[in-house]
């Protein structure tokens, strides 16, 4: 067709005329059409595709083609970006344009691209010049540059236009030198221009100058890391080190400049020490993903070791590291392990000991009694080196025979390999890429590396003393010690943490890392979790629920077999390695409760790792909960933890129990009055459990009104103050007017705190609980007012940063969710809208966008919206759930490959390995597109080299297309990058054989 494509954008209606003003397509293409509009500059001039037919568009690239602008009226405007319509209004649009026309003849005349580009750099350059030392005018003149380089044909003027970029940023940072974001864009202005070597060297001047900044350290290694040419595992650990100590000198420092004793801990240093543990948790995610899964483990045990179990002397960092060694080379049982009970108690241990030993041998020697036994011993010892060396002599003799005995018994099984060797059809003698002829083979050893890679994931002590029982028989000498983790390989990324915070923070993702669920202790915005939704190879728990219940959602409303997000990446964890992992965890959060007493967060995670342990151990239904027996052992040990109490209850209500989950959250209720102050300033916790897990067993009328009877019985004490009393009977009107009184006094003390950026989880809890309360005696209108309310004493600032606020904000939309058919579209949208500009990183809001958008909007609605959130916070939550959405309506193939070629193209998601492995995992199992799966395999391997599990998918998912010496090769290159490969082809072929 001919014909230009309009869109009816930000139009205007006029009250008097009715008329609407036609405009050009908005230049931002939905994100999940086939053909996008390119932005050419700052949305004047449309570029490509905007007409369908050739002609016109090579007319619309010529510089001098003129744009007429049409400014929009100065009525009343009308909001109309998901309209799908032009109204056919020509008459009147047509005598509105004449009306306006006589306002300025110049904008009818247009204005040419060279025109639009001399004006914005005009202006752009009167900015800097009188304002030199605002970033973001600086920034926005570079991404200028950018647009222009789109818009040019010749790759000779495209390198013109970086280098006027690259200038720009060099004048930028010369005026503004302790600018860290001008600095990240002239270094990524340079990846575009110079060579990798040049680049290197680059990054490393500005990290000499810079050494104690976490971004700047953070995006070298992301550069380092997906540089194919130069990769190499041991290349990049090095840098790691050098990052972590770096951070670790800039963190001392800062502590030798205070008071040694000051308490609390300056908010600088805690941070610092906060991004060192994000350092130290990136490496180790390195190591696993490289293959490296027992150094990872290592590194996390030396760490919690050096930092949390530490002994309380006064040593410098020197003779700490001293000390340490002498721990980490004994047997001593680390963190996990069974036994274990930190580098701090067995220390003493150790020193009890080697008294009690020194004691000994004093007696022994008070026995012997004098200098004659030493004569003695002196002749006895002539005597005793004759015999020695007669015996040496015949050791000799017999170690000759015995020698000679095993280089024959050695030389068979040589012989018998290689001729082993020669019935396959295998010449040993040949090139590598020789050796196996059939793509067969190399499936099982992607099998058994595999597996191998699931079972060996603990570092050994002693070579010989393995993890786990190799079923391919001995292993080489090489490959034992690989197992081995030293002092040596360690000690470069060890350092202290002064704060709570900071070794708080290296707990929780320490549980995190080995796969146990855990509530949330940081806010989604946190530097900790974009770093680890970015190195995503597997889909967490926690998000595959998210999009699990996105695809129910889809399915019940669509008739089309959609496919789930999930389901391409299959289920890598093995049930013994989940086993074994969740006992580890047990063992380990039992220990760092010790340091960390009543910490509810630990205790709910090593009752749900206890579940999963004891769960996967028994094969048969047991009648109690599976983690009942611990939680009694910890109950027992401290009876004043009330939120052990409810943590515990929690468990037993989820697992269907609530008679017992009632008794127990009874018990913790009544005993309150009796406790400390402190302890009774956690009943907001305690009582919002109690009344959440009420709410949640309502199922039927009858025991819906029971449990909404209850948890109105719950909260009235809650709010009145009163000692509490188990439930009798509903609460009468008097008890809920004082309760709701009692809740408006409380809220205002909060309110004030919140004010002042004072939040915790204890006035997040209360909060929920009066809006709860709310909805439960009166509606929903009440419950939202008292939500919106008190999330207006808090700046967006600190909004955004607190996971407390966040946590209450997931709250809030959950329970517009349990009211959304009741609600109208607005009323549902505006907090979602609220929340991605605050959460833009949150899957629990991405679901419920879904979830309430899903019935109300059309798909093309819905998709606009994750266009609009794609551009502006590109992330991978946002590509999985717009993935996700297509996926499970059956959308079509071409829109869900532009889907994923739109996200690989961002500079931050290019080296995503999960969003490669589902593309891959795409072509082989939805599209049966093998040939492609074999490009972007190869394409993907390029951007994530380091990712062993990538490297894998090749020998599992291709071994249709690739061939045996394409496999062959393959190994080759991962041995040439230092990934940890386990499997040596040979035990695959002797099996065979």
């Amino acid at each position: 067709m001919n014909v230009p494509r309009y869109k009816l954008d930000n139009s205007q209606r006029g009250s008097e005329s009715g008329s609407t003003k036609l405009y050009l397509r908005n230049r931002r293409g939905s994100m999940l059409e086939a053909e996008i509009d390119v932005n050419s500059l700052d949305g004047k001039a449309k570029s490509d595709n905007r007409y369908w037919y050739a002609k016109h568009a090579a007319m619309e690239r010529n510089k001098n083609f003129r744009r007429i602008r049409l400014s929009a009226s100065s009525r009343e405007a009308v909001d109309s970006c998901f309209d799908h319509f032009i109204p056919l209004e020509e008459g009147e649009a047509v005598q509105e344009s004449e009306e306006e026309d006589v306002e300025s003849k110049e904008s009818v005349v247009g204005t040419s691209w060279e025109d639009e580009v001399l004006n914005k750099t005009r202006e752009f350059n009167r900015q800097t010049r009188e304002r030199p030392h605002d970033e973001k005018a600086w920034l926005a003149f570079a991404d200028f540059q950018d647009k222009v380089s789109s818009m040019q044909s010749q790759k000779g003027v495209r390198l013109q236009t970086l280098e006027k970029k690259i200038s720009i940023l060099e004048k930028a940072f010369e005026l503004n030198p302790d600018s860290e974001e001008l600095l990240l864009a002239l270094l990524k202005a340079y990846r575009s221009r110079d060579s990798a070597d040049v680049l290197i060297s680059r990054w490393e001047k500005a990290l000499m100058q810079n050494s104690s900044s976490y971004k700047l350290w953070r995006e070298f290694l992301r550069v380092v890391q997906g540089e194919f040419s130069r990769f190499k595992v041991s290349e990049v650990r090095k840098m790691y080190s050098y990052a972590i100590q770096a951070l670790f000198s800039a963190c001392s420092k800062r502590h030798r400049q205070m008071d040694a004793t000051s308490e609390p801990l300056d908010s600088a240093l805690i941070q610092q020490e906060l991004v060192l543990v994000d350092m130290l948790v990136s490496l180790c995610r390195f190591e696993w993903q490289a293959g490296y899964r027992e150094l990872a483990t290592a590194l996390f045990q030396a760490e919690m070791e050096y930092s949390i179990f530490s002994p309380s002397l006064l040593l410098s960092e020197q003779s700490k590291l001293r000390l340490f060694e002498h721990f980490w080379s004994s047997n001593g049982a680390r963190v996990g392990e069974e036994g274990a009970f930190g580098w701090s108690l067995w220390l003493e241990k150790e020193e009890e000991h080697r008294q009690k030993m020194l004691k000994e041998e004093s007696s022994d020697d008070n026995d012997v009694g004098g200098w004659t036994g030493w004569t003695e011993k002196l002749s006895d010892r002539k005597e005793d080196s004759s015999i020695a060396s007669a015996n040496t002599g015949e050791g000799d003799v017999n170690r000759e025979g015995l020698d000679e005995e095993m280089e024959d018994e050695n030389g068979m099984p040589e012989d018998d390999t290689e001729a082993m060797l020669k019935l396959l059809g295998i010449d040993v003698d040949a090139a590598a890429s020789d050796e196996v002829k059939d793509t067969l083979t190399w499936v099982k050893w992607f099998e058994e590396e595999v597996s191998r890679d699931q079972n060996q994931w603990m570092p050994t002590r002693k070579a010989g003393e393995l993890s786990s029982v190799d079923e391919m028989g001995e292993r080489e000498d090489e490959e034992q010690l690989s197992s081995l983790v030293l002092y040596e390989d360690i000690n470069g990324y060890l350092f202290s943490l002064r704060s709570n915070e900071a070794r708080l923070s290296l707990v929780y993702q320490f549980v995190d890392f080995f796969g146990a669920n855990i509530s949330p202790w940081t806010s989604s915005n946190s530097l900790w979790w974009i770093e680890k939704i970015n190195s995503l190879e597997t889909l967490s728990d926690s998000m595959l629920e998210n999009l699990r219940n996105v695809h129910e959602c889809l399915s019940k409303s669509d008739s089309a077999n959609g496919f789930s997000l999930g389901s391409l990446l299959g289920s890598n964890s093995d049930i013994s390695m989940r086993t074994e992992m969740m006992k580890f965890l047990r063992n380990a959060i039992l220990l760092c409760l010790n340091v960390f007493p009543r910490n509810y967060i630990l205790e709910e995670a090593v009752l749900v790792a206890e579940e999963l342990f004891v769960t996967n151990m028994k094969t048969c239904e047991v009648a109690t909960t599976p983690c009942q027996a611990l939680a009694k052992r910890l109950l027992k040990s401290d009876r004043q933890d009330l939120l052990l109490c409810g943590v515990y209850a929690q468990r037993e209500a989820a697992s269907g129990n609530m008679k017992h989950a009632r008794r127990i959250f009874d018990m913790a209720l009544t005993s309150i009055c009796g406790l400390p102050k402190e302890l009774q300033d956690n009943s907001p916790l305690l009582y919002l459990w109690y009344a959440e897990s009420e709410v949640a067993n309502s199922s039927g009328s009858s025991r819906e009104t029971e449990s909404s009877s209850r948890a109105m019985h719950i909260l009235c004490y809650l709010g009145s103050g009163l000692a509490y009393v188990p439930y009798t009977s509903q609460p009468s009107s008097m008890q809920i007017l004082r309760a709701r009184q009692g809740f408006r006094e409380k809220l205002k003390k909060i309110q004030s705190l919140w004010s002042h950026g004072v939040t915790d989880d204890q006035s997040a809890a209360l909060v929920c609980s009066a809006a709860l309360f709310e909805e439960l005696t009166n509606d929903l209108s009440g419950a939202v007012e008292i939500l919106e309310h008190m999330f207006s004493s808090v700046l967006p600032g600190r909004r955004s940063q607190s996971h407390q606020l966040e946590i209450l904000f997931n709250y809030y939309v959950r329970m517009l969710q349990r009211h959304q058919d009741d609600l109208t579209l607005s009323k549902l949208w505006n907090p979602i809208s609220e929340g991605m500009q605050l959460y833009p990183l949150s899957p629990e809001l991405y679901q419920a966008l879904i979830d309430i958008c899903n019935h109300r909007m059309t798909s093309h609605r819905l998709r606009m919206m994750f266009d609009d959130y794609s551009r502006k916070t590109p992330s991978v939550v946002v590509w999985l759930f717009a993935l996700s959405y297509e996926l499970s309506r059956g959308g079509s193939l071409h829109r869900i490959r532009g889907l994923f070629e739109r996200a690989l193209a961002q500079d931050t998601l290019n080296s995503s390995v999960i969003l490669w492995r589902c593309y891959i995992a795409y072509e082989i199992d939805i599209a049966h597109n093998p040939s492609a799966a074999r490009r972007i395999y190869f394409r993907a391997i390029n951007a994530c080299p380091w990712s062993k599990k990538l490297w894998l998918d090749g020998f599992g998912k291709l071994s249709t297309v690739l061939t045996a010496k394409e496999m062959s090769d393959l190994q080759e290159v991962m041995r040439d990058k230092e990934l940890n490969i386990r499997t040596d082809i040979y035990e695959i072929l002797l099996l065979q054989g």
